[in-house]
């Protein structure tokens, strides 16, 4: 019997309209497996060079690399994809590949974060258990609140400096607009810590000596007394600003810096400031020592503290941590704590005229904890 053989349009040779096959016919689908490395481990990258992250912006990171030397130059990275659950934030030094030389339209690569010194972190509540990286590597915490316009809450001021002690960082107060309000009474809640506390008038003109408007009052232009204080205590470190919108943090960071960045005042409505930065920038203190920066963060709404232990919260009162001596043992400290020995100690007048008002905030802190076992609890 002669078969004939003819080759179909979409398949095989047929025989006798059946379809037979051979080797050439065999398709060999690509691994989905394929393109992953066949192990875990990843290059050193031992030539790259190591940059101070200043800024981040929609997935680009700007770093200033050979840092005081002729060599100096801004490089804009790319975070590496194994990079990708890594907060990179404004302080880190990291390790940058590929193109390194910042000309313009160019793109360098970010492979490794170096170890922090130093992390102020935050939640966006208090019972939020995610925490958010504000800034690495900064040595000292400048808190800046206005004395009036927008109100001053110690409550703030209170978590700035628990996060402040958390992550070792100095912390440093900074009033501005003392000539719309006395702020002693703020001050008298802060008398018995050993927190540098600097006070600053609204200026007639700027740290330039151009004179200027004040907003009806509502400037927060340092006076020139108060800015040659700041920058004694800016000398030589990396310092953070860290305070609600409109109480003047642009507008200092323009006066020490030269920057240009936006300034806004207050809603006359709702009391509280403008956005005017977006991002964190971190920028060289001109006339300074090496190594001197200062970071301009975005004004915040809260600063949650889920994330610290309630023990180390104590710490960040040591005007009342001495009454503690007298609970009994496994004492809360809270405001369901019963014969809890800071009750006598306040009382007994030993923490100052402020310490009621003092350990009330401090039980409000310490309420954190109830509420995120709450929040878990309720979770499960």
């Amino acid at each position: 019997m002669r078969h004939s053989f003819k080759r179909s349009r979409r398949g095989p040779l047929t025989v006798a309209g059946r379809r037979t096959w051979d080797e050439s016919d065999v398709r060999i689908r690509p691994n989905k497996r394929g393109s992953r490395p066949r192990t875990k481990d990843r290059p050193a990258h031992e030539d790259a060079v190591v940059g101070r992250i200043v800024t981040v912006d929609r997935g680009r990171y700007t770093a200033v690399v050979d840092e005081d030397t002729p060599r100096e130059r801004t490089v804009i990275a790319a975070r590496a994809r194994e990079l990708r659950r890594t907060p990179v934030v404004a302080g880190d030094f990291v390790a940058l590949v590929g193109d390194v030389s910042g000309e313009p339209d160019t793109l360098a690569r970010l492979v490794r974060v170096e170890d922090r010194r130093t992390l102020l972190r935050r939640s966006a509540d208090d019972t939020d258990p995610v925490e958010r990286v504000v800034v690495a590597n900064a040595d000292q915490l400048v808190i800046v609140v206005a004395a009036a316009n927008p109100e001053p809450r110690t409550g703030f001021i209170d978590r700035a400096l628990v996060a402040a002690y958390d992550a070792g960082i100095s912390p440093l107060l900074c009033v501005t607009k003392a000539d719309l309000r006395d702020p002693a009474e703020l001050l008298s809640h802060y008398q018995h810590l050993p927190l540098p506390v600097l006070v600053s008038r609204t200026a007639e003109e700027d740290a330039t000596g151009v004179e200027t408007s004040s907003d009806e009052g509502q400037s927060a232009r340092l006076d020139v007394e108060a800015l040659e204080r700041l920058r004694g205590y800016l000398d030589g470190s990396v310092s953070v600003l860290l305070g609600h919108s409109g109480v003047g943090k642009s507008t200092m960071v323009n006066a020490l810096t030269g920057a240009q960045r936006a300034t806004g005042g207050v809603n006359a409505v709702t009391g509280r400031g403008r956005h005017t930065s977006s991002s964190a920038l971190a920028l060289k203190l001109s006339d300074a020592a090496p190594g001197t920066w200062i970071i301009d963060t975005p004004g915040i709404r809260s600063f949650g503290l889920a994330h610290v232990d309630p023990d180390r919260i104590l710490a960040a009162f040591p005007d009342l941590e001495p009454g503690i001596a007298d609970c009994e043992r496994g004492c809360k400290h809270d405001e369901y704590a019963v014969d809890c020995g800071l009750d006598s100690w306040v009382s007994s007048g030993q923490a100052g005229s402020s310490g009621p008002a003092r350990l009330a905030s401090l039980r409000r802190l310490l309420g954190t904890e109830v509420r995120q076992q709450a929040k878990e609890l309720g979770s499960q």
